[in-house]
């Protein structure tokens, strides 16, 4: 059941829902209502529910040179943040209930974190406790993580990343809300994908040799790149050796292994034959029963014998990827999976928290009941002690809609060891060029008038439409830097 809204800003409905949605999850006949004004030189939210109201005072931003259309999203962005915390802290005090991470709805809270420093806040940890009632814990962690990319988040300005997708996996997860497709039987049947797929490496190369981009970071993902057959995975690394790779060992260079059965000697020997410095391993669950029930159609086993495999190549740079609160897994069957991963010995971990899509199988199943939020966070709690046990500390830090129990997915690593593409790719530091079907480029610019200005080009979702349509998925990341065709 939903919480019906009335707003007087239409424009943020969606966002103060969010707020409804974290605050009543089990929804509500009462509705909620919001109105802003503008009086006395203040912003002034009024909210109501069941009965109780609260009024909430903010003053606005002033232009201080900024540029009028960055001045606009500035005010836009402030006045949204307003509404939602006048909803937010009437809801708390009708229903008691106090989430984690308090008022913040959006997937970057490191975002407002860095945010506060550079407004010259002395102890943004304490402002985002008073301020948006976030628990001292998750405060401290958001520290703790700024703290880590402190030193990668000064990119030079010709710098960019490079995301390459491949669509296919070879089964379909329960929770999986990708728009991803099943790897054709005959492997020939990715022909046409990998041949556009060229293509536009080649495409993007000659573009960022015209601006004079420099890539610092490459990353492989999908889907499941090596659902791809060692012949196609080649090829594909070839060009991308070919076009980004001029001073090999220099650049990260990540593939995703993510499904332990496709790590086949063959596809090793692929990857090893490029300069790919570091791969992820994804088990998610080291049970057996929960990778069945999920649609994993790959053992716990076959995730040993794929780490064996891929240390004894050479591979010294491992992540794995677990998730908390999967489909009837208890916090003893994540403490299996943790000491599993923790006799493994990754370099770094990415603890996920399962999140509830709409597009995936398992928000439709009735069948599923979600693990309640103590327990969620007690697998949380579980995976930051095991990955600080294995020597790691948390690096990057994001938040999904409908996660259980309103938790956060975290990734962690060795010293030395952490993904620099994952914290440009979540704090939106450096332009990205994304190549593949479902691709979304992103021209990050900064300056002090303008302030953050993010413009993005969409590649086709579905292969076969990126294939037929490859010229202008080209075209528009050209567009996108100004260049003409």
């Amino acid at each position: 059941m939903a919480v019906p809204l009335e707003t007087n800003l239409p424009a943020f409905a969606n966002d103060i829902s969010d707020v409804a949605r974290m605050m009543l999850p089990g929804g509500s006949d009462a509705a909620l209502t919001h109105t802003h004004a503008e009086e006395d030189g203040f912003w002034v939210e009024r909210c109501g529910y069941g009965g109780r109201t609260l009024e909430w005072r903010v003053r606005p931003p002033e232009p201080d040179g900024m540029e009028r259309e960055a001045f606009a999203l500035l005010r836009k962005r402030l006045m949204k943040r307003a509404a939602k915390q006048c909803c937010y802290y009437l809801l708390r005090n009708a229903t008691g209930h106090a989430p984690p991470w308090g008022a913040l709805t959006g997937i970057r809270p490191t975002r407002l974190y860095a945010e506060r420093l550079a407004d010259g806040d002395p102890d943004p940890e304490r402002t985002l406790v008073r301020r948006y009632d976030v628990r001292p814990d998750k405060a401290a962690l958001l520290g703790e993580v700024a703290r880590a990319q402190s030193p990668y988040l000064s990119a030079p300005p010709d710098a960019v990343d490079i995301y390459v997708g491949i669509p296919y996996c070879v089964t379909r997860c329960a929770y999986c809300s990708f728009k991803t497709e099943t790897v054709p039987k005959d492997p020939r049947g990715t022909d046409a994908y990998v041949d556009a797929l060229v293509f536009e490496i080649q495409q993007t190369r000659r573009m960022m040799d015209e601006v004079g981009l420099s890539p610092q970071a490459l990353y492989v993902g999908g889907g499941t790149p090596t659902a791809l057959d060692a012949p196609r995975l080649d090829r594909t690394l070839a060009a991308l050796d070919e076009a980004f790779c001029r001073e090999p060992g220099v650049m990260e260079y990540t593939v995703e292994a993510g499904r332990p059965d496709t790590l086949d000697d063959a596809r090793l020997a692929a990857l090893r034959g490029h300069p790919v410095t570091r791969v992820s391993i994804n088990p998610q669950t080291m049970n057996d029963s929960t990778l069945e029930l999920i649609g994993r159609r790959h053992t716990a086993a076959q995730t040993v014998e794929a780490f064996a495999r891929a240390r004894a190549v050479g591979f010294n740079n491992i992540n794995m990827d677990l998730i908390a609160a999967l489909p009837g897994e208890t916090t003893e069957d994540f403490a299996r999976t943790l000491e599993a991963a923790r006799a493994l010995g990754p370099e770094s971990l990415t603890a996920h928290t399962l999140a509830l899509k709409r597009a995936s199988r398992l928000s439709g199943d009735a069948s599923y009941v979600a693990v309640d939020q103590a327990t969620a966070e007690a697998m949380v709690t579980m995976g930051m002690d095991a990955a600080r046990s294995m020597g790691m500390s948390p690096y990057y830090l994001y938040r999904q809609k409908q996660t259980v129990g309103d938790m956060e997915n975290v990734g962690y690593a060795k010293p030395g060891r952490l993904c620099v593409y994952n914290i440009d790719m979540m704090e939106e530091t450096v332009s990205i060029l994304a190549l593949g079907a479902g691709g979304i480029s992103k021209r990050v610019r900064r300056d002090p008038r303008e302030g953050l200005r993010i413009e993005r080009a969409a590649n086709m979702m579905e292969s076969r439409r990126y294939i037929e349509r490859i010229g202008e998925m080209v075209g528009r990341k050209r567009a996108l830097w100004g260049i003409s065709p």
